[in-house]
This record gives structure tokens, C-alpha cells and sequence, in this order.
């Protein structure tokens, strides 16, 4: 098991707003974990980033996804259904992290395995709140498989069929 307490926190943020992404890093500064944002401002670079293409041949696997639903190119539903499709990247916890509000996206969203939705507050000291949530409770409280842990269930998983 992973002890993110023990190492800087890999998140990736897949976000198209300037504005969003600064107020995100922001919040994220006065973490009491230490962390790194890596940033992915379209779909496409989204899976560029988890599929470590051209690039991002040399990008870590994240701990975690912040995930926009609008987005350019690919949009944050597609993101998510794709890596959750893939034996590799589905294990990876997805926060949708998004202004919209409508149902059928939180829907579509948890129907696709988001591992939660969380609508953007509009001013930095909710989202900061919302961000102390996430660190909480995805940093500190869950527990997380090693890569080498992942490879090993999928190896098991791929040896019995």
C-alpha cells in the first residue's frame, strides 16, 4: 500500500480555465501535503498525460484526477469513460471537479465511475474549503494501491482467464 503522507501527491488537473486553474494551484499551495499539479488544459492532453504519450513520456501515473466536464477536443465524460475502460488508469480516483450543475452530468459521471463530483464554489475561500476537503479525505484517510500492487492484481486477474 502507498503512503501518500510520506511523498509529494501527483495530481493531475484537467482544466481549460486559466482562472480555475491558478485559483486550483492556489489552494493547493496552502496544502499541508505536499503536492504537485500537473496541468492538462484539453481532453486530448488529458490522455496524452495518463497514457504517458510523446510529450508525456516521462510524466509520473497521478495519485489523483481533477477532472473538468467542458472541455476542448475531448470532453471530461469521454476522459473518464476511456480511463475507465483501461485496466491501467481505472484504479486512479476521479474527482469531477466542474461548474456544472445539471443532473444528467453528475449522472453520466458517477455512471461512468467518477469517484466523486463536487460543483465549483465561486469564490476562493469555498473552493479553498473544497480543496481541504480533497486533501483530507483523498490524502490522508484512503489508502492506495503501489503501481507495483495494480501490475501484480492485473497480472493474477490476466493468468486465471
Amino acid at each position: 500500500m502507498k503512503n501518500l503522507k510520506t511523498k509529494p501527491i501527483d495530481i493531475l488537473l484537467v482544466e481549460d480555465n486559466e482562472g480555475d486553474i491558478l485559483l486550483t494551484q492556489s489552494a493547493f499551495q496552502e496544502a499541508k501535503i505536499a503536492n504537485t499539479i500537473h496541468v492538462a488544459k484539453d481532453g486530448e492532453k488529458a490522455l496524452a498525460f495518463l497514457n504517458q504519450e510523446g510529450e508525456y513520456a516521462d510524466v509520473p501515473r497521478p495519485d489523483i484526477i481533477l477532472l473538468d466536464i467542458n472541455l476542448p477536443k475531448i470532453d471530461g465524460t469521454q476522459v473518464l469513460e476511456k480511463l475507465k475502460n483501461d485496466p491501467l488508469l481505472k484504479l486512479i480516483p476521479v474527482v469531477v471537479l466542474t461548474s456544472s450543475k445539471a443532473e444528467r452530468d453528475i449522472v453520466k459521471s458517477y455512471k461512468l465511475h467518477a469517484n466523486s463530483y463536487i460543483v465549483k464554489p465561486v469564490n476562493f475561500d469555498d473552493f479553498r474549503k473544497i480543496i481541504d476537503v480533497i486533501e483530507n479525505f483523498w490524502f490522508t484517510v484512503v489508502a492506495y494501491p503501489t503501481d507495483d500492487e495494480i501490475k501484480d492484481i492485473l497480472n493474477d486477474k490476466t493468468d486465471k482467464e
